[in-house]
Formats: structure tokens, sequence, C-alpha cells
């Protein structure tokens, strides 16, 4: 997996079978930067870097199981955000399907954020 600018808050990758090596480590780059892609449109940073992928895991057979949260349960792209996750990581090229799971624990807060997202929000 792509290294973030907070380690610590770094998503978990785990996989399920052998896939193992240089295609698992090229598919978790590719998947962090199709994640990468993926913005609340409220705020001016991507859910990878804003710390709001809290899993990512990758089977054998290309399906990717996804947990995330949002900045809020309320927040008004709820209902879209897991299908705007889940388009983005489909066209991944090794990528067979993407199941996203909303997770509301651990809650989210500020102290999830990289370094990145930080200074995209001026939140120092």
């Amino acid at each position: 997996m792509e290294k973030p600018t907070a380690a610590s808050n770094a998503p978990q990758v785990e996989t399920t079978g052998a896939r193992r090596g240089e295609d698992l480590e090229r598919l978790s780059g590719d998947i962090v930067k199709a994640l990468k892609t993926v913005y609340d449109p409220e705020i001016p940073a991507d859910i990878y870097e804003l710390g709001l992928i809290y899993k990512v895991d990758i089977g054998d057979n290309g399906c990717v199981e996804i947990d995330m949260t949002l900045t809020a349960p309320g927040c008004p792209v709820a209902g879209e955000m897991p299908i705007w996750v889940r388009n983005a990581v489909n066209a991944v090229p090794g990528v067979s399907d993407t199941k996203v799971n909303m997770v509301f624990t651990p809650p989210w807060d500020q102290s999830r954020m990289s370094d990145e997202a930080r200074i995209a929000l001026d939140m120092w």
C-alpha cells in the first residue's frame, strides 16, 4: 500500500488467499491512487488523506472490500460516497468487484488526517 503522509493513520491492507509480492503491491498502490480521486464535495482533500478509509481487503479473485467512514454520520453525500468509492476502485485493472462497508466505529476525528490533508485544510 502506498504510504500516506501520516503513517499512523494508514488503512490496514489485508489479503485473503495467496496473492502476494509485486502484484499485490501494484494493485494496492493503484487502489490508493483511485481512492485519492474521491473527494467530499465540501472538503478540499481526498478521502484517503482525510483518513476516511479504515481498511482495504484484497482477495485473490480481485474482489476488494473497503471499510470507510464519513466525517459525520449526517454527511449530505452519505448515500453517494460509497458508490463513488466503488466506481473508482472498480476502474482499477485487476479489480473484479468492490464492496464498500460504511462503518462508524471508531468515529472519525481530525487526528486521522494525514499531514497532506492538514496542509490543504490549514488545520495545524
